[in-house]
């Protein structure tokens, strides 16, 4: 079967998890290589603008899914819902009923977040590689490297953030606009922004988001605010390629000292881009992590 006729295959359905079902969607069922499990960002950022991926699926079956709350899962009213370890919980059981033996993880924004958890929690057999992409191992990093792009940015941007969080007020116009210059500029540096992203922050659900992280990327007062991993990473024994974006969020500087504490691991910056640097990069992101899969899936034989 060519290659063409490998990506064209597809596969979509729904799993019962905790709370509720949530939908996957398998790129290149036919596929010969480890299949690819992708971790979505947010919390609440359904799968839309990581289908770029869908360009590694010539080599391996590539699966997408919408954590519960977002996407096409269902969307539960229950805040009670949204923890680490039932987001856990639910990728333990979506690899299993999917029967993902061999899987790489890729894991982007708060997908890094949950695919460490997920490996240092249970201790799963079978992952041939990590790809921590705008990574997010310590909250208390983040919000520093968040805050020091906050300070870069226009003057009236600085007083409008810090007008809203003194009133705890973030629906206002300043603040939007505060939040949109940011995001212009550490988030995605495209104009405009590809329809996969727009279309992913258009389905954003509030409520996930929100209660796990906060009103913004630099308003950080969610349940994910004391997340601390760092100290951990040496635990991880499969390989692990770290990526970032020049202008990231999840900055180079920090991006390279998580490497630092996970011996064998890999590390690249993608110059000219910021946290979603496998769309910025796209053709350069892909042969990279192409080139780390196939390495690591060498390594399992």
């Amino acid at each position: 079967m060519s290659s063409v006729a490998a990506r064209s295959r597809t596969k979509v359905g729904m799993v019962e998890v905790p709370g509720g079902k949530v939908w996957y969607k398998i790129v290149g069922v036919a596929a010969k290589g480890n299949p690819l499990l992708t971790l979505h960002g947010g919390p609440g950022v359904p799968h839309d603008y990581l289908e770029p991926l869908e360009d590694l699926s010539a080599d391996r079956p590539v699966v997408f899914y919408d954590q519960l709350g977002c996407g096409n899962s269902d969307k539960p009213n229950d805040t009670s819902l949204w923890t680490v370890d039932r987001f856990v919980q639910e990728l333990a059981i979506l690899r299993e009923s999917l029967k993902l033996g061999r899987v790489h993880l890729l894991g982007h924004s708060w997908g890094s977040m949950l695919a460490v958890e997920y490996f240092l929690a249970t201790k799963p057999r079978g992952i041939c590689s990590m790809v921590l992409s705008g990574p997010a191992m310590s909250a208390s990093r983040w919000a520093s490297d968040v805050r020091k792009c906050v300070s870069r940015l226009p003057k009236n941007a600085q007083e409008a953030i810090h007008d809203g969080e003194a009133a705890g007020s973030f629906d206002g116009p300043g603040y939007q606009a505060a939040m949109n210059e940011f995001y212009k500029r550490h988030l995605c540096r495209l104009d405009p922004w590809p329809e996969c992203l727009t279309r992913a922050f258009q389905k954003l659900a509030q409520p996930v988001y929100v209660h796990m992280n906060g009103p913004s990327e630099f308003t950080c007062t969610g349940t994910l605010k004391d997340f601390e991993r760092v100290d951990q990473l040496k635990q991880i024994d499969v390989p692990v390629l770290f990526t970032a974006g020049q202008y990231d969020e999840a900055s180079p500087n920090t991006t390279r000292y998580y490497q630092s504490m996970l011996p064998g691991a890999e590390v690249r910056v993608f110059k000219g881009a910021s946290h979603v640097h496998h769309i910025e990069k796209r053709k350069e992101f892909m042969r990279v992590v192409g080139d780390f899969l196939a390495r690591s899936d060498s390594k399992m034989i």
